[in-house]
Parts: C-alpha cells; structure tokens; sequence
C-alpha cells in the first residue's frame, strides 16, 4: 500500500512551549486527559524545542477548557467559564467600526476576569492597547500576557475581516527563550523588559467596519480557538509574498529558486528584498526553514513515508542533510521525533 499523500498547504506548528504553559495547572490526570484529547504525547513536552500542529495545539485550548470550565487556562483568580467567548463574541456584531467593538473587547474581558485589565488609548495617530497584571507567578504571567494578546488581536483582525498590523509590541517582562515567535504572533518589532505591556497600529484603522455578521460569526466559532491565532495573517507584506512564492516548492517538491530569482520576480534587487524581509523580522532562508520544518513535523506525524522520502520530498539532496537540518531545528533526529510523537508503542501483552 502506498504511503498517503499529507497536504502541506496552510500546516502550521505551535512551540511546545505554549503546550507547556496551557497545562501547568492541571494536575496530573487532567494533564494526561488533555494530552490525550488533542493527540499531543507527553514524551514531546520534554523536547524544549518540539513543536505541534496548530490543530494540536487549539483541540488542547478546548479540553483544558472542558477540564477547568475556563477558557483563559486557569491563569486568573475568576474562571473564564465555558461560552464567555461565544457571548462576547455575540456582543460585538452591533458595534458601529472597529473602534467600538475593540473597546466592547476590552470592557468584556475586564468584566470576566479579575487578574488581567486592558485599556485602549490615543497617542498622536497610534492606537495603544495596555494590558495590566494582578499575576504573581512569573510564567503565568507570561501565558496571561500571551494569551490575552492573541485574544485581543484575533478579534480585531477579524471584526475588521483583515489583518490589522501592529507597529510594535511591548513586553514587560525579560525576553523569553521563545520569543522568536512573538515576530510572527505580534509584531517584528519588540521590547522586552519595558515599563508596562502594550501593543499598538495605526489609529485611523478604529474607523474601519465591522466586517461581521450572525453567519460568518457562526463560521468563526466554529473554527475557535485556531480561527484567533492563525487565520489573520500579514498577507500584505513582503515575507508573505515570499512565503506564497515558496509554498508550492513544500507542496510538489519542487526546486527551490535562490533568493535573486524570487527578487527579479518581484521587480526587486536581492538587497532590497533582504532589507524589506529584515524589516519584517524575516530572512529568505528562515522563511524556507520554517515552511520545510513544519511540513516535516506534519509528515513525520502524518504520513507513511519514510524520513529519507520525507527528506528528499523537502528538496534535500541526501539524507543527512535532512538530519542535520532537522536536528538544528527541535533538537532532535527526525526519526526520534516521530517516535515521540507517536508515543510509547504498547507492550505485547497490553497489544493483544
């Protein structure tokens, strides 16, 4: 039998170390419950730099929220209880633009949580979102900042129905060994360690409409927790044109262009791409890392096909190149990496 083809377009990984922080506070058979629902083995969460799919990652949003009757991961003194985001989200349609419905946002979660308050201001032509703290835990406070912020986000990119760019985010607390992945969840632009948490975009797009109604509501929820933390992306700038460009390279196995044919494609000087993909936080060559790291993460775990099929499928000539690519990127041999995240086999006697 042949080994089933996986599609790679749109597959996404999460860092394991959001996994971690969704279940710290669960006890052990809630841990293993969650894990279990969202297909996560816990011989991944000892692999720092392990990785999962995105649909991994909001099947565990959801049975943590089931295991703690909170949607906000048991990070606040009051339970976020099961629907508060459904509600919330109902609240919005009537908002008259974006400006309304973000400050309709911040009022809902400042009624449903006591532990963290948001607050939207002007400054000049930014619009600024500060986010406070009554968190003593310094990696709850962390998962609090972080999560909020995706919320918050998602639902503006969404209301607005595009993606609402932020000019630069702000962290009050020092730089995670994570924080690689703020670039693309916030902004390239990043301060750690700065005097209060804040994220801010331009304030003319407050004036935007709300792009919503009761269907494509419908359609959101249905999709929620990945329909907030994926499905509004930059897809006006420059990385993602790339990313586009390359997509169908993952797809077919196709050759990889180098860098000055994607640039002449684009009516660009290769330095001029390089500098634009700078300023976006991105590299032509990390943008080609990250796209074959999670189409093997989603091989490995997907499919039939061999590491050196797989290997050769991401355009690597031979199979150590794979392996070290691989081992550059979660620590770990491809093949280690498949047997942990498909578990511990069943001994004979639990097998029969």
């Amino acid at each position: 039998m042949s080994a089933p083809v996986v599609p790679l377009e749109e597959k996404d990984t999460v860092s394991v170390a959001f996994v971690l922080a969704a279940v710290a506070r669960l006890n052990e058979a809630q841990r293993g419950r969650a894990l279990a629902a969202a297909g996560i083995p816990a011989e991944l969460l000892r692999a720092p730099q392990s990785r999962v799919t995105a649909d991994a990652f909001a099947a565990l949003w959801l049975a943590v929220a089931r295991e703690l009757d909170d949607e906000f991961f048991g990070l606040d003194r009051r339970r976020m209880k099961a629907g508060s985001f459904n509600m919330l989200c109902r609240s919005l349609l009537p908002a008259g633009d974006l400006g309304q419905a973000l400050r309709r946002v911040l009022r809902g979660f400042n009624c449903l949580l006591d532990d963290v308050t948001g607050a939207l201001a002007l400054r000049d032509d930014a619009a600024v979102v500060t986010v406070a703290l009554r968190i003593e835990d310094a990696e709850a406070r962390r998962f609090a900042v972080e999560t909020f912020l995706v919320l918050v986000h998602g639902l503006m990119c969404w209301l607005a129905g595009r993606r609402i760019p932020l000019r630069w985010a702000h962290f009050a607390y020092p730089r995670p060994a994570h924080a690689r992945e703020y670039a693309l969840m916030y902004s390239p632009q990043l301060v750690f360690d700065a005097e209060c948490t804040a994220i801010a975009f331009d304030a003319a797009l407050l004036a935007l409409p709300v792009a919503q109604d009761e269907r494509s509501l419908k359609t959101f929820l249905a999709a929620a927790p990945r329909s907030v933390f994926l499905k509004y992306r930059n897809e006006e700038g420059v990385a993602a044109r790339v990313r586009r460009r390359l997509k169908p390279c993952v797809e077919a196995g196709a050759d990889w262009p180098r860098l000055e044919e994607v640039a002449a494609e684009m009516h660009l000087s290769t330095n001029t791409l390089r500098r634009r993909l700078a300023a976006e936080g991105a590299s032509y060559q990390g943008l080609k890392d990250a796209l074959r790291r999670d189409a093997a993460i989603h091989l490995l775990t997907g499919s039939r096909l061999s590491v050196e099929a797989i290997g050769a499928r991401l355009g690597y000539e031979d199979a150590s190149a794979f392996h070290r690519a691989f081992r550059k990127w979660l620590g770990m041999q491809p093949g280690e990496y498949r047997a942990r995240a498909h578990g511990p086999r069943p001994s004979p006697a639990e097998a029969g």
